[in-house]
């Protein structure tokens, strides 16, 4: 088999990338580099099988056109993703994850190829229907709260992937929930787990946003990978929508928490207005917990790794490599 994955060189599209060479695969990994860490990618370009191209799909569109006439399946991951992304350049959100979608779409349209199309479980907005299953209503803010410009630039690219699956073109749509592991962004600009962590080896205070009792439901990468891969194979599919996520839900704080016990650290919890970090532009979701059931019956995925276990795989990663800029 064939793959191409933009995006490649971000956490979940490197591991994916890592994962289709185990099995085989000749993996066209398309990346511009302005937030994925070539790092990543560097012990891939040793297999003869991988091949990297830098750019954006909007910069890279004659020799996409070229490489996807080849492959057997696209694997679309390629977005502006973080709160704090989004929060601080909506326009470019938008350029991404809507307009270079579409111009993807339009190529894989041309020559006939499978599609499986990350999205997000932020597309439920502030639904408060839990759990949240594949078909419930989304519930976004006010347009002049820029938190839910991504949910919307994901909303759109779906609505785009579901009309060429209505055209004929075989789509598959994942809406993942809270992806961490080896690898995940520590930064400001990355997920709450890696942060948390690298603030606990650092012996910093752990930095919780609001009081700290929203919820979520975070999913071990290995998880993720599985379940995309999955919907690249299964032709039952095509055409639908899935959830992948773990239905283990924990508090914001309570992570914070599991953390410092984890790491054996003393460290203090502090809390921090949303507005301090994200500016006045910024609405959270109190909750988001996945129905997997759809998943489980069409791709046979379930989140098999307990939190507790994945915290521990994640923090012995960060443990060596903290020191390298994670």
């Amino acid at each position: 088999m064939r793959y191409l994955v933009t995006g490649a060189a971000g956490f979940v599209g490197s591991h994916l990338c890592a994962a289709l060479l185990k099995r085989n695969g000749t993996v066209w990994a398309l990346d511009d580099l302005s937030k994925g860490r070539p790092e990543r990618l560097a012990p891939l370009g040793r297999n003869l099988r991988f091949h990297f191209l830098q750019g954006s799909i909007a910069q890279r569109l004659d020799a996409l056109a070229e490489i996807i006439e080849t492959v057997d399946v696209i694997y679309h991951l390629a977005a502006v993703v973080g709160v704090k992304n989004y929060v601080e350049d909506p326009v470019r959100v938008v350029e991404v994850n809507v307009c270079e979608t579409l111009a993807l779409m339009k190529l894989a349209w041309s020559h006939g190829k499978k599609v499986v199309f990350t999205s997000t479980s932020e597309v439920y907005g502030k639904n408060n229907e839990l759990p949240f299953t594949e078909d419930a209503d989304r519930v976004y803010g006010p347009a002049g709260t820029d938190r839910w410009c991504y949910a919307v630039a994901k909303s759109a690219a779906e609505h785009i992937c579901l009309g060429y699956a209505r055209r004929g073109l075989p789509v598959v749509i994942l809406r993942y929930f809270n992806v961490y592991g080896p690898g995940a962004d520590s930064s400001e600009y990355g997920g709450v787990v890696s942060r948390f962590i690298s603030q606990a080896l650092a012996d910093q205070p752990l930095t919780v946003h609001g009081d700290g009792n929203q919820t979520r439901s975070f999913t071990y990468i290995n998880d993720i990978v599985r379940g995309t891969i999955a919907a690249g194979k299964r032709v039952e599919a095509e055409g639908k929508i899935f959830n992948l996520g773990s239905n283990e839900e924990i508090s914001i704080l309570q992570l914070a928490r599991l953390i410092l016990q984890l790491t054996g650290k003393k460290g203090k919890i502090i809390f921090q207005p949303y507005s301090d970090f994200y500016g006045p532009h910024y609405e959270d979701m109190r909750r988001r917990v996945p129905d997997t059931s759809a998943a489980e019956r069409c791709l046979d995925f379930k989140a098999r790794t307990p939190l507790r276990e994945g915290l521990m795989k994640t923090l012995e990663w960060y443990r060596i490599r903290i020191g390298g800029g994670f």
